[in-house]
């Protein structure tokens, strides 16, 4: 028989493939460090060497908890995200927390920052964080969101949590690559939800609202009913399962074993009816065409004279001299299109 041509492949550290998988499994923090930068590099060398070790992972990805978690910026994310997880690292789990911001590209993100606001996590043994990409798009993030799920349950994380920062496009990015969708919400002034959207509303699979504490509490609850209420104005994505709403306190740690097993409940209900094979093959599916897209995007910058050409169409459609349709049309046949 040929030899395997991954054989002969090597991480740009020198380390062989066989090896790299083979730390990896072990729980090696350093390869797992190595393994997702390279996953993430954007160099045509390390993306063939990614792919192979991606394929090589396969075998031992796809038995985690994959859950998103949304909300709008000051609902409490990070406290809920870091005592969720203080809690299931307790329980046994280890959990890996990948966040998907797509402001990062401008701002640039921050390891730190991302330590920082889950900061028990960020010193446990059993946990794992780690931010989304300084730059792309955010179909770029989200394939190397996807990609470093896969590292971290290859690794031996049982748990991943995606964090959407909860603005734009990012909560149906980060839904089509988890499980079971989290949305937290705020009760806003007087009894209604403050800052969520009909459209997250639709891809829910459970609704927390959160800050369920103190003096608060009783407006959450209130608030957690009257989304219930709005909750059968729409149609639910599946027949199996009706999006539950709860009233929990990320702070006091309040409702949250209640949340884990609403998310234990969901993913029953999912494998009993057989959605949840399908919904992770879609996904997969979806997963090979935007990194597709991605890669012809890519060659089509990197080609000097259309690059040059584009940014010069790009200008005209900017300043309104040129229509959207008829710059593609000039730009797409010098791709072959």
């Amino acid at each position: 028989m040929p030899d395997d041509p991954r054989d002969s492949v090597t991480l740009p550290d020198g380390t062989s493939l066989e090896g790299a998988v083979s730390r990896l499994r072990d729980g090696d923090r350093a390869m797992l460090a190595r393994c997702i930068t390279l996953v993430e590099s954007r160099r045509p060398d390390h993306r063939r060497v990614a792919a192979a070790l991606l394929q090589a992972i396969l075998p031992y990805t796809g038995e985690a908890w994959r859950v998103g978690i949304t909300g709008v910026p000051g609902v409490g994310k990070s406290t809920t995200i870091d005592q969720l997880g203080v809690n299931l690292t307790a329980g046994g789990h280890r959990v890996a927390v990948l966040a998907v911001d797509p402001s990062s590209q401008r701002t640039g993100g921050s390891i730190l920052g991302d330590k920082t606001r889950m900061a028990r996590l960020a010193v446990d043994p059993s946990a794992f964080i780690r931010p989304s990409p300084a730059s792309g798009t955010l179909g770029g993030v989200a394939a190397r969101t996807r990609e470093t799920m896969l590292v971290c349950e290859a690794a031996g994380f049982d748990v991943v949590i995606v964090e959407t920062v909860g603005t734009g496009q990012s909560e149906t990015a980060v839904s089509e690559m988890v499980d079971v969708f989290v949305v937290l919400a705020l009760p806003g002034a007087g009894d209604e939800l403050q800052g969520i959207k009909k459209g997250v509303l639709e891809i829910a699979d459970i609704i927390a609202v959160n800050k369920a504490d103190g003096d608060n509490a009783d407006r959450a609850r209130r608030a957690a009913a009257e989304c219930r209420a709005a909750l059968h104005i729409l149609t639910p994505q599946s027949r199996h399962w009706s999006p539950p709403v709860l009233a929990v306190s990320g702070r006091d740690n309040v409702g949250l074993d209640d949340l884990w097993e609403k998310i234990a409940a969901h993913r029953d209900a999912m494998k009993s009816s057989h959605e949840f094979d399908e919904r992770r093959a879609d996904q997969q599916v979806r997963w090979m065409w935007a990194m597709l897209e991605e890669r012809l995007l890519g060659l089509l910058r990197a080609d000097p004279e259309i690059s040059a050409r584009i940014d010069e169409i790009e200008a005209q459609v900017h300043a309104g001299t040129l229509a959207p349709t008829a710059a593609v049309e000039e730009i797409a046949p010098k791709f072959g299109a």
